[in-house]
């Protein structure tokens, strides 16, 4: 009797572990499917991930290789880069309406700020997520997509409790010179809190709240270097009505010095 008893908990012990490995592949099948999938209905970029892994045992977890592209109209290949995003969730809460994220740690992303000194690839990434989180800046977009704004409140929300970006890099792209690029750090990023209150926070409204903290760090990061590719600009459009038909050029090597430089 009690050889069947021992067989039999050791029988429901392996179906136990068996069945959390067969979930645990299967939600991370699905986290990857459902980022893939609903990303770019968010953010009007292609998003593409190598690979997702959650732990349902501890909440441990990771994101890596994710990539997100630039919208259309701008020609550099993406605008987020990440190998590696650590994350910590609270396991017993995947079950609940409001999923809480203990941590979120972003190391060494490389971010192309891509602009023709007008509009940038960033900012228009943004614009998008908040036509559908019901920002403002975006009725245009807005009024493109009149669903997808219920489609972001529904389902499950977020507590994320401390988000983390370091080591980052912005490569500044400017098509005004032919894509020619400088590449600068990135300043630290640190988020806390969000999603705090009962009702969370959307999957949507938290991209858009670090893409909005990512862009104003990588705008601030370049500006130095746009600025003065805008008044190298200026000069030769007085210059050149004075007749001076080698400003161009010379500005043109200038900036391009400018950029081995940085």
């Amino acid at each position: 009797m009690k050889k069947l008893i021992f067989r039999l908990l050791i029988g429901l012990i392996v179906v136990i572990v068996l069945a959390a490995l067969a979930l645990g592949l299967f939600l991370d099948r699905a986290l990857k499917t459902g980022i893939e999938t609903v990303g770019p209905k968010l953010t009007q970029t292609d998003i593409k991930l190598e690979s997702v892994s959650l732990s349902l045992l501890s909440g441990a977890g990771k994101i890596k290789g994710l990539v997100v592209g630039n919208p259309k109209g701008f020609k550099t290949p993406s605008a987020i880069k990440v190998g590696t995003v650590s994350l910590t969730l609270a396991p017993r809460t995947l079950l609940s309406d409001k999923i809480v994220v203990k941590s979120i740690i972003v190391e060494g992303p490389e971010i192309t700020f891509e602009t023709d000194l007008r509009a940038n690839n960033l900012s228009k990434i943004v614009a998008n997520l908040q036509a559908v989180t019901g920002g403002g800046g975006a009725e245009t977009a807005k009024a493109q997509q009149p669903a997808q704004p219920q489609e972001a409140k529904a389902g499950k929300t977020l507590e994320v409790d401390d988000f983390l970006i370091t080591d980052g890099k912005v490569h500044v792209s400017v098509t005004a010179l032919g894509g020619e690029a400088t590449t600068l750090s990135l300043p630290a990023i640190h988020l806390q809190n969000l999603g705090k209150d009962a009702n969370g926070i959307t999957p949507a409204e938290l991209a858009k709240r670090v893409l909005e903290e990512i862009a104003n760090a990588a705008t601030q990061a370049s500006s130095g270097t746009v600025a003065d590719i805008q008044k190298g600009a200026l000069y030769v459009t007085k210059e050149l009505k004075g007749g001076d038909t080698n400003v161009a050029e010379k500005v043109s090597k200038g900036l391009g010095n400018l950029f081995k430089k940085n």
